[in-house]
């Protein structure tokens, strides 16, 4: 099987009656291929992983919503209102509210929920991605009136709560792997284009650095730079695609680049060559699991060398995973601090020592399924 169409549009549940009480949980995500390419047009690979948040609660008898957050030692609340002002810069918790409000969902009664998880944070890996696809999914099924929600659906709504309602500048990578689940190839432009893979895919390692991420910082770098130089190319060759330019005709352009501008350009070309590479494997299910390693090798090459938004700690971290045994490794999201995984289908235990010797936290993962829930009657 290349693709399931059936994840994309199958319903996360059935509606049947009014449940008291809710569980509903969401993966976190590594990106396979294809970091710093959606914001350029480009398409991504990624995958959830078998790290999650679950939400579990029920109604009040006022209009307050509580949500308890004792992994972090946290407890936000707030009164249901017909439009919720917001008070912090990233009120993904009401944002959502609004926009289902918006779309046309009622909330007659007050909330209760605890929020759990084991996703690292700050760490690349989707936490507050995955927190907000968990809460919708909670949420639409706890409205006055629950309708049938697929779980690209939620994928979609997720990213309007957070990156539409705040204008930032992320993409739709997160939302959609963290809600959907399994392994997703997701094109954004010049329309949404998902496919989902399911894999026979063997255990990953991934590990942080516990270094806070400096997404402002690389994204400067990475984003702003490769757009300056595709604005001096298209001076000179206004038909200048990234979609379709060959690779090996990146020289024409060098001397109307710097060097860092046409570093990025060579390293943009080469993560596209890569994830199409690996796209053929997923579409024919036919995974030569060393080359896999390989590729994400590759890409980590380019994330390093060209993009630079690997550190000096990762990078040890990535080396000590290939001398233990890993097929392949890189860094995880957008960098500058944050994750790695390593691919590790053959003792994987080794690589997660190897990698917690060179000073991150290792965590044995699989590629799992998106956005789930459970009832309770009473």
């Amino acid at each position: 099987m290349s693709s399931d169409k059936s994840i994309i549009s199958n319903p996360v549940y059935t509606v049947s009656k009014m449940p008291s009480a809710l569980t509903t949980s969401a993966s976190g995500r590594i990106c396979l291929f294809g970091e710093h390419q959606d914001y350029l047009g480009l398409p991504v690979i990624a995958a959830a992983i078998s790290r999650r948040i679950s939400i579990t609660g029920g109604y009040r008898s006022d209009n307050q919503v509580i949500i308890h957050l004792p992994d972090i030692d946290q407890l936000e609340s707030f009164e249901l209102l017909p439009v919720i002002p917001y008070t912090s810069p990233r009120d993904y918790f009401k944002s959502a509210i609004n926009i289902l409000v918006r779309d046309g969902h009622r909330f007659s009664r007050g909330i209760e929920v605890t929020v759990h998880g084991n996703i690292p944070i700050n760490s690349g890996t989707s936490s507050s991605s995955a927190l907000l696809v968990a809460w919708i999914n909670w949420l639409i099924s706890m409205s006055d009136q629950p309708v049938i929600k697929t779980r690209a659906e939620i994928g979609e709504i997720a990213y309007r709560a957070e990156v539409l309602e705040f204008g930032e500048p992320g993409g739709m990578m997160d939302h959609y792997s963290t809600s959907v689940g399994e392994v997703i190839y997701l094109e954004s432009q010049p329309e949404i284009k998902l496919e989902v893979f399911q894999p026979n895919l063997g255990t990953f390692v991934l590990g942080d650095s516990k270094q806070a991420k400096d997404t402002l910082g690389v994204l400067k770098h990475v984003k702003f730079g490769m757009l300056d130089a595709i604005d001096k190319i298209k001076k000179k060759d206004p038909s200048f695609s990234l979609h379709t330019f060959p690779a090996e005709l990146a020289p024409d352009f060098q001397n109307l680049l710097t060097h860092d501008e046409y570093t990025l350009l060579k390293g943009n070309l080469s993560d596209r060559e890569v994830l199409k590479e690996a796209l053929a494997m997923f579409r024919s299910n036919k995974i030569n699991h060393h080359r896999f390693g390989e590729l994400l090798t590759i890409h980590q090459e380019s994330l390093r060398d060209a993009k630079k938004v690997s550190t000096k700690k990762i990078n040890g971290m990535i080396d000590s995973a290939l001398n233990a045994g890993a097929y392949g490794a890189k860094i995880n999201g957008s960098g500058g601090g944050g994750c790695m995984f390593a691919y590790a289908p053959e003792n994987p235990e080794a690589v997660a020592q190897a990698i917690e010797k060179a000073g991150g936290a290792a965590y044995l993962i699989k590629v799992d399924e998106g956005t789930t829930q459970r009832m309770l009657h009473r």
